[in-house]
C-alpha cells in the first residue's frame, strides 16, 4: 500500500508545478519505475485514479517505463543488464558488483495544456 504514499508524493510535486504556468489538466504524467524499486504499477495506476480526483491531474495517463536492473562488476568490467532473481555477473558469476539503476522511481515528465 506504499503505492497510496508514492501517488500523494507525485501528486505533490506536479500540481504546484504546473500550476505556476496556468496549465488547465494534466494529459499524462510519464514515470520511470527500477524493477528493483518494489513499486506495483498498477498499484500506481488504481490510487493514482482515487488521489487526483478533482485536480488539474485527473483523468491524466499514467505512463510507466520500467528500468532494468544494471550492474558495474568490479571483478571482470562488466557493465550491463541483468535479469530479477539472477544476482550473478552474467560474465564472470561474480557477486560484489554495484548495481547501477533498477531501484529507482521517478517523474520523468508531464504533458499538459
Amino acid at each position: 500500500m506504499h503505492e497510496l504514499s508514492i501517488v500523494e508524493g507525485i501528486l505533490e510535486a506536479v500540481i504546484p508545478e504546473v500550476e505556476k504556468y496556468n496549465v488547465n489538466k494534466v494529459l499524462s504524467i510519464k514515470l520511470r519505475i527500477g524493477e528493483l524499486s518494489g513499486v506495483v504499477p498498477e498499484c500506481i495506476n488504481y490510487y493514482f485514479d482515487i488521489a487526483s480526483r478533482d485536480t488539474v491531474a485527473e483523468g491524466a495517463k499514467i505512463v510507466i517505463e520500467k528500468v532494468p536492473v544494471t550492474i558495474k562488476c568490479p571483478d571482470c568490467g562488466y557493465d550491463g543488464v541483468i535479469k530479477i532473481g539472477h544476482f550473478k555477473c552474467p560474465e564472470c558469476g561474480g557477486t560484489g558488483f554495484k548495481i547501477i539503476s533498477g531501484k529507482e522511481y521517478y517523474v520523468d515528465s508531464v504533458e499538459a495544456e
